[in-house]
């Protein structure tokens, strides 16, 4: 793929340690790019299980990837308001239009009124084991952690309701102009 641009339509294949495909998702709309931070939009978009399953997201979602931390932040627009579905995962990277990253189990889970929580601690001690974590992969990620757990306590990038809401409006711009310029076609 060329240089990555807004308006550009990439994929997102979601891996286990072992190089084991976990999860794909058929559509991330480029919102913008900064720094080593990609954020992407999708709605109603295809996911496909490990186990071949299929279903298609319910709500809009806005996410956010980075190249220099260890993981990535799902900011999803529900009925009841915004939750955030926070995944422990390898930075990430581009190969042709997929966006990849592995992920390593733990989950921070935000709820609208802020209350959070973190998910899949007996995942992780199982894969850690079964997959061989380094003590290493296992104090970064574990540090990692602390640090999303740091940004949404303080509100701060994805966590910052204004900055999402801002992508929120970019991407439902873009999904209008797109349906318009099918239409014409």
């Amino acid at each position: 793929m060329e240089k990555l641009k807004v308006g550009d339509v990439l994929k997102m294949h979601c891996y286990k340690h072992n190089g084991t495909i976990h999860r794909t998702w058929d559509e991330a709309v480029v919102l913008d790019i900064i720094d080593d931070i990609l954020i992407c939009g999708n709605y109603k978009t295809l996911v496909t299980e490990k186990n071949g399953k299929t279903h298609n997201t319910k709500e809009l979602a806005i996410i956010f990837f980075y190249q220099k931390r260890w993981f990535n932040v799902f900011a999803q627009f529900k009925k009841r308001g915004l939750y955030y579905k926070c995944n422990i995962a390898s930075p990430y990277l581009i190969d042709e239009d997929i966006i990849k990253f592995i992920d390593y189990d733990l989950d921070l889970k935000v709820y609208p009124d802020s209350y959070f929580k973190v998910l899949d601690k007996n995942e992780y001690k199982y894969h850690k084991k079964i997959m061989r974590y380094s003590e290493e992969l296992d104090k970064i990620l574990k540090s990692e952690l602390n640090e999303l757990i740091k940004m949404k306590e303080q509100e701060i990038g994805p966590f910052n309701k204004e900055v999402v809401y801002k992508y929120q409006k970019k991407y439902l711009k873009m999904l209008e102009e797109s349906k318009k310029t099918s239409k014409l076609m």
